[in-house]
């Protein structure tokens, strides 16, 4: 499940896009430039001379009240003086002249506007006002807006060159099925300039800057119709409607087109802290892995990857397993892509006994290793088709990697050509030129043959590849529980308290500690000689979140003294806190013990929504970060999958002689924290820990959390 997750609902759909829209968008009969310069070291120079440079055939009309003429075309004071329709503005100015651009734009019914001008949202409190307020502007009039800080939209399929970017200036755009939505303006010049340099051409290129309208979603949704897109690439920094998102990958699915993402915020710096510990160990990067890989969404950190990976996925397909054969004609270049492939669970597929005789019958060497090296002696073009049919027919293969040594500089015939017949057979084929050789890359990548300049962006790739699957289908969410909706709705606090929370936990299916309330030492007493000790016992309060933090926990009590100065201990804690005494509350529960502790959480994060988490519990949980992440709700199998993506939690898989556990019932508890997501009450929830007993006696949660939204 993913998307606008407050509607309590998500249901399997196409959009459909407006088709007469993304035509004004993409490729508008008008454009007026709004701030229009005669000077070419201007900025408000570039719109126009790119515009007519690459061959845009519409009409244009520069806007500038100071020129009556620019470039050779004539001059307007403003928009309102051009007396032709005008289908898009690309807005060149600042301040109050951007509001009576876009004022002019609703008068004249223009469709679009792009606003280059940057000091809105990106800047404070105080250009998050304007910019709210140039959106209600435009809104109401119909105007769609790209940005603010957006450096403009490339179109070079049909020559519609609408942005300011310096990259620009080159002469020669080559057109390919490449298109690109980035989040940063400077990095479409980037792409262009590393694209320009490979021979690898784009269809469109779009910054969308602040995204105060047209998103990153809805544009995508617009390319995924684009008959000249075949792959679509995002450089994000942050994810914004993650709604639009999710569409847009359904949508590029039942296309066959791949969508392939770099995104910033691996660093501690891009993390979100929560109430819970599941809000501080699953950062804003891990809810976003979980989301784009709910969504199939190809991720690369290699900022190169991006675009030398989109044809290993071009028409190719996916597997379930992960083997990779591999054939070098240079040792070197072959060991640096295993090294790469290396601490994944990427399996090096032996050759197998075909490939073994062609090369004993042409007196290459054969030392059983997975690598087949061909060494000098192998790089003939009937050597290299014969061995790489074999692995391309192998059954036992999911990727084939092919790594070309000095011949791909000189003598591109010998190993680079005879690799061309399997442009468009369904298993991929990765190349990776060790030398410098652009002339080979060119021509590999002319046939659509994924082909690679590092080890390091080829081993990623095919990584990649291999991790990335079709987009879960979603799941239709409804209330499944009144009970649970009205026991969430009565309570007047956003913290529920622990007492509240484990019952919750109860109500979904989880079974719980036996505990019991009191409110004095007396109590104290009675509860704990009748469920004999050890006992644990905390402090009882929705304003007390985290009772280790704040002493509010005394564990492993033995006996009637140790009792009496822990409720002394826990009394001082409410005093501490200036918790009224008539509130003073207190929890005791048996001591449980187990052969391990994990986490279990849930949590509506704010840019991907709901997600589950398991991992190794107790205080330690946030040190060690061991855990697993997925959109929620999630199936049995699914969450068979996070338990054994928690390294810690190999100890109670039966791991050397050690104590097994039940997997299913911790499948089945993740499961049931998971359908959390079915009430739009709950903000986080979480148990930490739940104890893990030994098989056949089950799992029990100690300790719970609930915060409302």
């Amino acid at each position: 499940m993913n998307g606008d997750f407050h509607k309590g609902q998500i249901n399997d759909f196409i959009t459909m896009v407006d088709v007469s829209f993304s035509q004004s968008f993409f490729n508008p009969k008008s454009v007026a430039i709004i701030g229009a310069s005669a000077d070419p070291k201007k900025t408000g120079s570039r719109a126009q001379r790119f515009l007519v440079s690459h061959g845009y055939k519409g009409k244009i009309f520069p806007v500038n009240p100071n020129r009556e003429e620019i470039f050779g075309l004539k001059c307007y004071p403003n928009l309102k003086s051009i007396n032709e329709q005008v289908d898009y503005i690309f807005i060149a100015v600042d301040g109050n002249k951007i509001f009576e651009a876009i004022r002019d734009a609703v008068s004249k019914k223009v469709r679009c506007a792009t606003i280059l001008s940057g000091g809105f949202s990106e800047s404070g409190s105080k250009g998050n006002v304007l910019e709210k307020h140039i959106f209600k502007i435009a809104k109401k009039g119909g105007l769609r807006i790209l940005g603010p800080n957006s450096i403009g939209l490339i179109n070079i399929s049909d020559n519609v060159i609408l942005s300011a970017n310096a990259m620009l200036e080159l002469k020669d755009l080559k057109k390919g099925s490449l298109s690109v939505i980035s989040q940063s303006g400077s990095l479409i010049g980037a792409l262009l300039a590393h694209g320009y340099s490979r021979g690898i051409g784009f269809a469109k290129l779009v910054s969308v800057g602040n995204e105060s309208d047209l998103s990153v979603g809805e544009i995508g949704k617009m390319l995924v119709n684009d008959p000249n897109t075949e792959t679509i690439i995002l450089f994000l920094e942050t994810l914004r409607n993650s709604y639009e998102v999710a569409e847009m990958s359904k949508m590029a699915h039942a296309a066959g087109k791949q969508i392939i993402c770099y995104k910033l915020g691996k660093s501690e710096l891009g993390k979100q802290l929560a109430k819970s510990h599941t809000g501080a160990i699953a950062g804003n990067d891990d809810a976003f892995n979980a989301f784009i890989n709910y969504h199939g969404i190809a991720r690369v950190e290699i900022f190169e990857t991006l675009i030398e990976i989109p044809n290993l996925f071009r028409k190719k397909k996916k597997s379930e397993t992960k083997r990779v054969g591999i054939v070098t004609t240079t040792g070197g270049g072959g060991a640096m892509v295993v090294e790469n492939l290396s601490g994944s669970d990427i399996e090096i597929v032996d050759p197998g006994l075909p490939i073994q005789k062609i090369m004993q019958d042409n007196n290459i060497p054969y030392n059983n290793n997975k690598l087949v090296d061909l060494t000098i002696a192998g790089t003939k073009p009937e050597i290299v088709t014969e061995v790489i049919s074999q692995m391309m027919q192998n059954k036992n293969c999911d990727v084939v990697v092919m790594v070309v040594g000095s011949s791909a500089k000189f003598r591109p015939e010998q190993a680079v050509e005879p690799l061309l017949k399997w442009a468009n057979y369904p298993k991929p084929l990765a190349v990776y030129v060790a030398p410098d050789a652009p002339e080979a890359l060119n021509l590999l990548h002319k046939n659509n043959i994924a082909c690679f300049r590092t080890p390091e962006s080829c081993a990623e790739s095919v990584k990649t590849f291999l991790n990335t699957k079709n987009p879960v289908k979603s799941t239709i969410l409804n209330n499944h529980s009144s009970k649970i909706s009205k026991k969430l709705n009565k309570n007047i606090s956003k913290n529920l308290s622990e007492e509240e929370a484990l019952e919750i936990f109860k109500d979904i299916g989880i079974e719980i500690v036996d505990y019991k309330v009191i409110f004095n030492e007396k109590q104290a007493i009675e509860y704990s000689s009748q469920i004999g000790f050890p006992v644990v016992m905390k402090v009882l309060s929705n304003q007390v979140l985290h009772k280790t933090e704040t002493g509010g926990v005394e564990l492993n009590i033995k006996n009637l003294e140790e009792l009496k100065i822990s409720f002394k201990k826990l009394s001082n804690v409410f005093q501490k806190l200036k918790i009224k005494s008539s509130d003073e509350k207190f929890l005791i529960q048996k001591m449980e013990k187990g052969i391990a502790e994990i986490i279990l959480g849930y949590r509506v994060d704010e840019l991907v929504g709901p997600i589950v988490l398991i991992g190794s519990g107790g205080i330690l949980s946030e040190i060690y970060n061991d855990k697993s992440i997925r959109m929620a709700p999630v199936d049995i199998p699914e969450a068979k999958k996070m338990i054994r993506e928690v390294k810690s939690l190999v100890t109670i898989t039966g791991y050397r002689g050690l104590p097994e556990a039940d997997i299913n019932i911790i499948a089945t508890a993740i499961v049931k924290m998971s359908k959390f997501a079915y009430f739009k009450e709950v903000k986080e929830a979480e148990i930490n820990p739940i104890i893990v007993r030994k098989e056949y006696e089950g799992i029990v949660a100690v300790d719970g959390l609930i915060t409302l939204n």
